[in-house]
């Protein structure tokens, strides 16, 4: 059987000097219409149809700055030499727990100063989250990074991906297990499960399970690559933050569920931000406290 091995050029567009690269490219579609979605449950729950547009701006800065440092802090036996390197996101290098840590920062604070519920936004953001991570994984794919470790063709084709995938995980003659697909089809799942489950979760658990689902897949598919992000010698610090990821939501989940009384996501209509304040909290809570207070 004839073995095609032409890579897909990471430039989709030169113009003189300026080059415009497919990972770029895809990252901003990933954007779009993760906004695309948000926007449409946002109308849809009453809140300002420029709500996501306008938190959008901080939401990529935030985001694009910390997946960046992310990624330099863990490489800076690299970057210390190479600092003019750092800007050169074109190349790849991007992390995505970095880029979740500036988003859900922005985020916190774009709530708290615009007078809305984080935890609202955020379970309307969650599968758009989840659909830009999905799309974005194919800017490591063009970039021939992200990948696992090697394999042969024949396993490849069992796997019955499309032949361009096959013939773009052979990097330097050896083919490579292409993790950045698992983690895009586990996301893409992930999106369809949010979206059905989400009208009947407590308010602010479909962000926590988008985290804790996230992690999980995460954790075992980071086992496999090849270009993790190392503390020390032996520990993934992926599979490290999944891991602190996955418990700190579920300490967050069950203290929102004991501490107050959650209405149904799909319930809500309208900013619920007055209503998810501590006055809120359970009556039993309520009255334990004034026993208190008496004795």
């Amino acid at each position: 059987m004839m073995i095609l091995n032409s890579a897909i050029d990471p430039v989709a567009i030169s113009l003189g000097p300026l080059s415009i690269h497919w990972y770029g490219i895809i990252i901003l579609t990933g954007m779009i219409l993760g906004y695309y979605l948000a926007n449409r449950e946002t109308i849809k729950k009453g809140l300002p149809e420029d709500l996501f547009m306008d938190l959008m701006m901080y939401i990529i800065i935030f985001s694009l700055i910390g997946a960046r440092l992310y990624y330099v802090f863990f490489n800076l036996d690299y970057y210390f030499f190479n600092p003019l390197d750092i800007i050169k996101v074109w190349e790849g290098g991007m992390a995505i727990h970095g880029g979740l840590i500036g988003g859900f920062l922005a985020g916190l604070i774009y709530t708290r100063v615009k007078g809305y519920s984080f935890f609202q936004v955020a379970d309307i953001a969650a599968p758009s989250i989840l659909l830009g991570q999905a799309i974005g994984r194919w800017g490591n794919f063009i970039n021939q990074e992200a990948h696992g470790g090697p394999v042969t063709r024949e396993f490849l084709e069992n796997l019955m991906i499309p032949e361009f995938i096959i013939n773009h995980m052979n990097i330097d003659g050896t083919y490579y297990h292409p993790t950045f697909l698992y983690e895009s089809v586990w996301s893409i799942i992930g999106v369809i499960i949010l979206l059905l489950i989400r009208p009947k979760l407590p308010l602010g658990h479909t962000v926590l399970i988008y985290l804790i689902y996230y992690s999980v897949g995460r954790f075992f598919i980071e086992g496999m690559r090849t270009d993790s992000l190392m503390i020390g010698d032996m520990l993934r610090t992926a599979q490290v933050i999944s891991v602190i990821t996955i418990i700190g939501a579920l300490v967050i989940m069950i203290y929102r569920q004991q501490k107050y009384d959650l209405p149904k996501y799909g319930s809500v209509y309208g900013n619920y931000a007055a209503k998810d304040k501590p006055r809120h909290i359970k009556k039993s809570t309520a009255v334990n406290k004034k026993k208190k207070r008496k004795k």
